[in-house]
């Protein structure tokens, strides 16, 4: 199949930013997808439980609320469905969560179409994901680190604050930012 050749699968696009859940969802559409919009966690499921999605575009921040947690009950309501989780701030972290808890693709915003098509169609995910080659930088490292921490809190700022032992405004300046390039 080609990418312009249609595939009438159909996708269940997961988005609090309903700008870029339409975009993403006519830009799927153009290509053939069937496309379904949710722009929060409650829609989403009545969605993924009604229509069947073969495929799930979930992003990870959904407002202020962990997409993450998101994972387990849409492959309840639809258990064949392949999840691509989309975010604008990537880490090691969330992307090894993200496919332990289901996930078979994890993309890195902004992706081009392409990117996302082939993501979807790609098999099944990558457990062993890696990082590259080259050293991360120490504040890199500290956001990785503020990540998984944040993850292993379900995304309460308090609880992670107070197991990091900072000041929980702190924390939110230091989650505010986007994380060091590398």
């Amino acid at each position: 199949m080609t990418d312009t050749e249609p595939s009438n699968a159909s996708v269940l696009v997961v988005d609090d930013d309903p700008a870029f859940n339409r975009v993403l969802a006519r830009a799927l559409s153009q290509r053939g997808f069937e496309t379904h919009c949710a722009t929060d966690a409650e829609q989403a499921l009545v969605l993924a439980r009604a229509r069947m999605p073969e495929f799930i575009v979930l992003d990870l921040n959904l407002a202020g609320v962990s997409g993450l947690r998101l994972i387990r009950p849409l492959l309840e309501a639809s258990p064949d469905a392949r999840i691509l989780v989309l975010t604008g701030y990537a880490s090691i972290a969330t992307a090894v969560d993200a496919v332990k808890l289901g996930a078979t693709q994890y993309l890195a915003k902004p992706a081009d179409l392409d990117a996302i098509i082939n993501a979807l169609r790609a098999g099944e995910a990558n457990p062993d994901i890696k990082p590259g080659g080259a050293p991360m930088s120490v504040d890199r490292l500290e956001w990785e680190h503020l990540q998984r921490v944040l993850a292993e809190h379900d995304g309460n700022i308090s609880a992670t604050a107070r197991a990091l032992r900072m000041h929980r405004r702190t924390l939110q300046r230091k989650l505010a930012r986007p994380p060091a390039a590398e």
